[in-house]
């Protein structure tokens, strides 16, 4: 089948973005349309099952269209190994005999692939009525590896996450696998060879086992044990393998790409300053933030024993010379921290340079903070010896990417110092006198031309310089967005669900406290307005009985001298001439009593008298 000068492809890959967008936008019809107008067509069944049933029909209708070809067209199945996973062994009497493509007639599937050898046997019968015009070819992949995984993500995220990974069954079953890469090099190889054979095994030559992947870095595909070998591959093609003896032999590689492929860069950063200028605080922000390790002299150094001390507690009788000098480092560790409250500064490289060189700091990243102190410590921690070029190599991955360094008057250092709580003074020797003393020796390393920050000019590194003038919590805030913007966004997988489920406990416990104390204070504020009218209604009762009194007082004094001259002028003679009325009970009272009281006129009997 003659090429044409350029070959259209249409690749439906469940993992490719572009394809899905196609096959959702697209219905069956314009779907046919797309494939009628590509000269080769290839589908990838290995990753989700639904893909079986599209890949069918598409080979369906294009084999249904033959006639209407405008040229000829190439039809290629990815498929999976699985459907070999039942198969008898080659050689009943010799079991490492490993499967080849030659005897793919006898391959039997896993229960769960049935439908993945329908369709490639569906593949290939269509492939046999007019191979001029419709070539049709099985590539039989290997569990995929490289540019970010794929099955093996599981494994290669707990291995980034310091964790250890399961290991299905004994381990001891072969996987057969290939590179993302060299499967698309096996592709490409039959767009333009197109050879004779029509079903090929696309897996490289590692023949490891499940428990070998595990150690370096959906079960029922790391369950099969196939041992195999593609010998139409290596007959027929030549291409350049970028991982022919398999994941673990080209681990470094494949873990690269994991990392590049995924976004999973550490971040290195170091926090230089003064004494008590807040390298602590900042350096526990960051790495709560990007989600890094903080790595102190102090605490590596006690890690480091403790580590020690747990080998030489827990010996493995496999490791025993390994105990034995475990037991000789921490002697010496010991008697040197007894001598000198800090190591010989090879000493404390070596355990520095150590534990920056754990898997957790070389896959999230660190925050170092005040160290290196010197621009010589600083080139032995990170380039090492320049006779070592292997060590070189690995030490490149542990040389800070960003510096931050804080900076502060010396009258604001001692203010800070002076404010300091009791425990934190104790806790951080910032006692007066010795932080008198380690800030001039700051100072004096400073003014040297061996200080450490030209270590990382000569690296091309740029410290990022700010100073601190103020104790207030809210000033952290600027920092932290210049160094967001020095660093970027995190390069780490999010959090995991059960950190997801513990942040959303934490924040609904935030909200039922905050709603608590809002319905507290809420209930306080009622209690004291109520407390308030109270207060007030007495208040204003007191001042109204106050009144009250004052009023009665001042209409006693004042209807005193009336009642006096009515008791004793008026009452005595009205009272006698109401009791003759009562007594007479005239027709018209009134007028009875008012000429009793002409009558009996007091006044008028003293004037008689009188004249």
């Amino acid at each position: 089948m003659a090429q044409p000068e350029t070959t259209r492809v249409f690749l439906n890959n469940v993992d490719s973005y572009a394809s899905r967008h196609i096959a959702q936008r697209l219905d069956r019809d314009e779907l046919l349309s797309k494939l009628m107008g590509c000269d080769v067509v290839i589908y990838n069944v290995t990753q989700h099952a639904d893909q079986v049933e599209e890949a069918l029909w598409a080979a369906s209708a294009l084999h249904s269209e033959v006639e209407h070809f405008s040229g000829p067209k190439m039809f290629i199945l990815i498929s999976t190994i699985m459907t070999w996973a039942c198969s008898k062994p080659a050689d009943p009497d010799d079991l490492e005999l490993p499967f080849t493509d030659a005897i793919f007639w006898s391959r039997r599937a896993h229960p769960n692939f049935e439908r993945h050898i329908d369709l490639e046997k569906r593949v290939v019968k269509m492939g046999k009525t007019d191979r001029q015009l419709f070539s049709t070819y099985v590539v039989a992949a290997g569990l995929q590896y490289g540019m970010g995984e794929q099955i093996f993500h599981y494994f290669f995220k707990k291995s980034w996450l310091g964790e250890d990974g399961p290991v299905f069954g004994d381990g001891e079953n072969i996987v057969p696998t290939i590179h993302i890469h060299d499967l698309a090099s096996v592709v490409c190889s039959v767009i333009q060879h197109q050879p004779r054979p029509y079903y090929l095994l696309a897996v490289d030559d590692s023949n490891n086992t499940m428990e070998e992947i595990v150690k370096v870095m959906e079960a029922d595909s790391l369950l099969v044990s196939l041992r195999m070998e593609a010998a139409y591959i290596k007959k027929l093609f030549s291409f350049n393998w970028v991982c022919q003896f398999g994941l673990v032999e080209n681990i470094e590689v494949v873990v690269q790409e994991y990392r590049q492929s995924r976004g999973l860069l550490p971040v290195r950063l170091c926090v230089l300053g003064p004494p008590a200028v807040g390298k602590t605080t900042v350096s526990k922000k960051i790495c709560e933030y990007y989600r890094l390790h903080h790595v102190t002299v102090k605490g590596t150094i006690s890690d480091t024993i403790a580590r020690l001390e747990h080998a030489v507690r827990n010996p493995d009788p496999g490791e025993g010379q390994s105990t034995q000098e475990a037991q000789e480092q921490l002697s010496m560790m010991k008697e040197r921290l007894e001598q000198n409250p800090g190591l010989e500064e090879e000493l404390l490289l070596n355990v520095m340079r150590d534990e920056l060189m754990t898997h957790p700091c070389k896959n999230q990243g660190y925050v170092l903070e005040d160290f290196p102190q010197t621009r010589e410590q600083a080139k032995e921690l990170f380039d090492g010896k320049e006779e070592d070029a292997t060590s070189q190599n690995s030490l490149t991955s542990i040389i800070p990417e960003f510096v931050l360094c804080l900076e502060a008057t010396e009258a604001f250092l001692l203010d800070r110092v002076l404010n300091l709580p009791e425990s934190h003074v104790q806790e951080h020797n910032c006692e007066p006198e010795n932080f008198s003393r380690r800030l001039a020796a700051y100072n004096e390393k400073q003014s040297e031309d061996d200080v450490v920050l030209n270590y990382f000019y000569e690296h091309d590194i740029i410290p990022l310089q700010f100073e601190i003038s103020s104790n207030a919590e809210a000033d952290c805030l600027p920092l932290m967005q210049k160094v967001i913007d020095m660093v970027g966004q995190p390069r780490n997988y999010g959090p995991s669900s059960q950190e997801v489920k513990e942040e959303e406990r934490r924040k609904a416990g935030e909200r039922l406290r905050r709603e608590a104390q809002e319905r507290a204070e809420v209930e306080q504020m009622e209690a004291d307005e109520a407390r308030a009218r109270v207060a007030r209604w007495a208040e204003w009762t007191k001042k109204l009985e106050q009144v009250r009194q004052q009023e009665e007082e001042e209409l006693e004094a004042t209807s005193r001298p009336m009642r006096g001259y009515l008791m004793e002028q008026v009452v005595p003679t009205l009272s006698q001439g109401l009791t003759a009325c009562c007594r007479a009970q005239p027709q018209d009272p009134v007028d009875f009593l008012a000429e009793y009281l002409l009558k009996n006129n007091p006044f008028e009997a003293d004037r008689e008298q009188l004249s």
